[in-house]
């Protein structure tokens, strides 16, 4: 058993940002209870200032077991990282201790907020989890958030290429991820990877009047992660997270629906867009396939025009089964609104059998940022709260960062959106944005994104593809169909677990 104390973004500076009564009170506490290890991951300074720095050494003295301590976007200010260094220490390292180890990760960029694991670093990275794979625990350090945090406004600031660490963390076994930046505690379980965020230790800046904080993280011999939020007033919020055994289920009963998944078909006049594969595809759902459902999340025409409308509804009227579709960015450009609506119909919630489908609108004029909006969630939450059946809910945008695409907050409000659907453990969420198919389980919520099924632009080394996700009574397993040949490759398999205990 390792325990660990996780705190972050103290600030350390001279101004009253600062809150340095808060950071002697959880650093006696450090020393006080038993840890065997102290994290700091970033924003240790306000502003990078070589005064900054000098207070900071002797603040961080202060802690009397051994620290890790990982650079944060504000530690690198005005060249501070070079302060980091002759201050505190390497910006990236490994920490072997008793059955596991500790990597931690410079992700700053000089001078911005946001944050990137760059190309030599991820190598490094994964060069080292490679090395330390027989270790039973890994844990891997860096500033910047993976997954979108609840309550911190806009989603920003994310790892430009968080999808593809995610993605690097899962083939590796990775136990824990940890990470600061946003000033908001939060726990989540990706799989069997826990994802650690800690609050500001001794920053005034704390979202929705919150406290100062920090996270002890108790990690057992069977694999169990314990992650208590502990604030400055003595409230405590525990999670714990127990790895899924086995790993590989096998289906019981008959398969109660099929759901063919398709994005990017991007119907167009355009050399880019592949009519054959699209009538390929078609073809494949009505004579080979045969699903209840076939959903397109978006992104259905290229531009929002009438002669794209007008071809894609005859491509979608020769698709035999039941068909829901959501508008994407490109749908909504120029007179996209008006448009598809009158092709492709309004999108309604809709109850079959022991399923609702609930549709969510994300798109905005012009711009390929979404939104579902504060009131957008208050009727999804409703919407969650009403259904008593196995609950699918489809947009176009990502609400995980997805590999092999840049991460720029396509969704502004991912973070409350994520966590209202995990919060109201909804069975199944499918998007369609990224160009790239990827699917992950975040707590009993599982998400599943679609690649680009007939556009040529995209980023998916499977080439054109689409999704089929067989739900069976106590499982749901989606594989990847090669949208030209054919051929499968298995994105997931997950035990239905929640109140619902799966389908009745």
């Amino acid at each position: 058993m390792i325990r660990i104390a996780h705190i972050s973004d103290t600030h350390i500076t001279g101004e009253s940002a600062y809150k340095g009564y808060a950071y002697d009170l959880i650093a006696n506490e450090v020393n006080r209870l038993n840890f065997d290890l102290v994290i700091h991951t970033g924003d240790v300074t306000n502003n990078g200032l070589r005064e900054e720095y000098e207070r900071a050494e002797y603040e961080l003295k202060k802690i009397q077991k051994p620290l890790i301590v990982v650079p944060g976007n504000h530690d690198v200010r005005n060249v501070g990282y070079e302060l980091f260094e002759d201050f505190i220490g390497e910006l990236n390292g490994v920490y072997e201790f008793k059955d596991g180890v500790l990597i931690w990760v410079d992700s700053t960029i000089p001078d911005l907020s946001d944050g990137r694991i760059g190309k030599h670093k991820f190598r490094w990275l994964k060069k080292k989890l490679e090395e330390y794979s027989d270790r039973r625990i890994k844990i891997v350090a860096a500033h910047h958030h993976l997954v979108p945090l609840p309550n911190t406004g806009r989603e920003r600031n994310v790892l430009f290429n968080a999808g593809d660490v995610l993605d690097l963390l899962l083939r590796n076994d990775v136990t824990l991820y940890l990470c600061g930046h946003k000033h908001v505690p939060n726990v989540y379980r990706v799989e069997d990877l826990v994802v650690d965020n800690a609050g500001c230790t001794s920053c005034r800046k704390t979202r929705r009047g919150d406290v100062n904080s920090y996270n002890i993280v108790t990690i057992h011999d069977d694999g169990k992660v314990e992650v208590t939020i502990r604030r400055v007033t003595g409230d405590e919020v525990r999670v714990e997270h127990k790895p899924v055994k086995p790993k590989l289920f096998v289906p019981r009963g008959e398969r109660i629906l099929r759901i063919v998944q398709l994005s990017e078909s991007k119907v167009s006049d355009r050399v880019y867009f592949r009519k054959r594969v699209l009538e390929n595809v078609v073809n494949l759902i009505n004579n080979r396939l045969r699903p209840d459902i076939v959903i397109h999340n978006g992104d259905v025409v290229d531009m929002g025009i009438e002669r794209n409308f007008q071809r894609a509804l005859k491509l979608w009227r020769k698709i035999n089964a039941s068909k829901f579709v959501v508008p994407g960015h490109s749908d909504m450009t120029y007179l996209g609104y008006e448009l598809f609506p009158e092709y492709l119909g309004e999108p309604k919630p809709v109850e079959l059998g022991d399923f609702t489908f609930i549709p969510v609108l994300t798109p905005q004029y012009e711009t390929e940022i979404g939104v579902v909006g504060r009131f957008g969630q208050r009727k999804l939450a409703k919407q969650l709260d009403e259904s008593g059946k196995f609950r699918v809910v489809f947009m176009h945008h990502n609400v995980v960062p997805i590999p092999r695409s840049r991460e720029r907050g396509f969704l502004e409000d991912a973070g409350d959106v994520l966590k209202l659907l995990t919060g109201k453990e909804t069975e199944l969420v499918l998007t369609g944005h990224g160009g790239n198919a990827f699917a992950v389980k975040v707590e009993n919520t599982i998400i599943i994104n679609a690649g680009s099924v007939s556009w040529e632009l995209h980023r998916n080394p499977f080439g054109n593809s689409f999704n089929v996700i067989d739900v069976y009574p106590c499982m749901v397993i989606a594989f990847e169909v090669q949208a030209t040949w054919g051929s499968r490759r298995l994105l997931g398999v997950w035990k239905l677990k929640g109140p619902r205990g799966g389908v009745s």
